[in-house]
């Protein structure tokens, strides 16, 4: 790993150089609004399906949020051919990005030969819209996953098939984080920038207390493996333990690299709020016990699903941004998130 400065964390030339990566995180507010706008209701709002599948982008999202509260069976796919049992009882909602796989295409195409509903995310003059005259199309414009994830969340909400997303809600969760955590303001009262201090020269280990904040979890731990070229491993509490319960760093002279052996970890833990569990629990005690330091990000339980979400993953980005800086990175000119 490349040393960690962390002068460069209040350093002007330094947060220049990545200032496309802060415009990028700044402006998701402004990304999911334009997504949402006027949202198309070329479906029939009654029509309740036998069954959902989700396929395209961030498809285990979409199902992480709309499990809870959703009145029929919903299925993530993510690639490979479709169900057999997908027929016109049925809903396919197909979430394209940028860049859009062939199997996607086929599955869209294979959909609407069976007569199913179907829901297509993408732009208006994309080869999946054009597919399909017939679909509900819900045209994206800003190519960002995640401000598409909310429009879509915001159309099946329309459907009675997901709990409620306010996209203004969303998009000001957004804000606020951009707000708290700009490049503006220095290190004493910037909790991204203190984020990445404490992930520095360490073993770092995320989870979530909930299956929406376990996709947030996952989703930083990408942005922190691209910034600093390591290991970086985001599991669940369980799965963490074992790794937690072997660490020793409480020592005041222990030195963890000594004889070879890893970094000591911190653990990054996501919580939104929702009923942590018995897992939780276990994995903040041993780590107490063991020296292990636990930073948690957390999102306000009152919120809805989508801005919790998006609150913590927002929260995670920064930090994995400023983590960047300090190791003098060039990604932080080029990579979004």
């Amino acid at each position: 790993m490349k040393e960690f400065d962390d002068s460069l964390l209040d350093d002007r030339e330094a947060l220049l150089k990545a200032d496309p990566l802060f415009r990028q995180l700044a402006m998701t507010g402004a990304r999911i609004r334009m997504e949402v706008g006027e949202l198309p209701n070329s479906m029939d709002a009654q029509f309740r399906p036998r069954g959902v599948l989700v396929t395209g982008i961030e498809s285990s999202l979409i199902r992480a949020v709309l499990q809870p509260s959703c009145p029929v069976p919903i299925v993530a796919w993510p690639s490979g051919s479709l169900p057999a049992w997908v027929g016109s009882l049925d809903l396919v909602v197909a979430v394209v990005g940028d860049t859009v796989q062939s199997d996607l295409l086929t599955n869209v195409a294979e959909a609407a030969k069976r007569g199913a509903q179907l829901i297509v995310a993408a732009p208006a003059d994309s080869a999946a819209a054009m597919l399909t005259p017939k679909a509900a199309l819900l045209p994206t414009r800003t190519g960002d996953p995640l401000a598409i994830t909310v429009a879509v969340l915001a159309r099946l909400e329309q459907l009675g098939l997901g709990p409620v997303v306010r996209a203004e809600s969303v998009a000001e969760a957004a804000d606020m984080v951009a707000e708290e955590r700009s490049p503006f303001r220095d290190l004493s009262c910037n909790p991204a920038k203190e984020l990445a201090l404490a992930l520095a020269e360490k073993q770092v280990l995320l989870y979530g207390t909930s299956t929406l904040a376990a996709q947030a979890a996952r989703r930083v731990a990408e942005a922190l493996r691209y910034a600093c070229g390591q290991a970086v491993l985001a599991a669940s509490a369980t799965e963490l333990l074992p790794v937690v319960a072997a660490a020793d760093c409480g020592g005041l002279f222990s030195d963890p690299l000594e004889n070879g052996t890893l970094l000591c970890p911190v653990v990054l833990r996501f919580d939104d709020g929702v009923d942590s569990g018995a897992a939780d629990t276990v994995l903040l005690r041993t780590a107490a016990a063991r020296g292990v330091r636990v930073v948690s990000l957390t999102a306000d339980a009152d919120l809805g699903s989508a801005d919790r979400y998006v609150a913590l993953l927002q929260q995670g980005l920064y930090g994995a941004a400023y983590f960047g800086v300090a190791l003098g990175a060039s990604w932080a000119t080029s990579h979004t998130a």
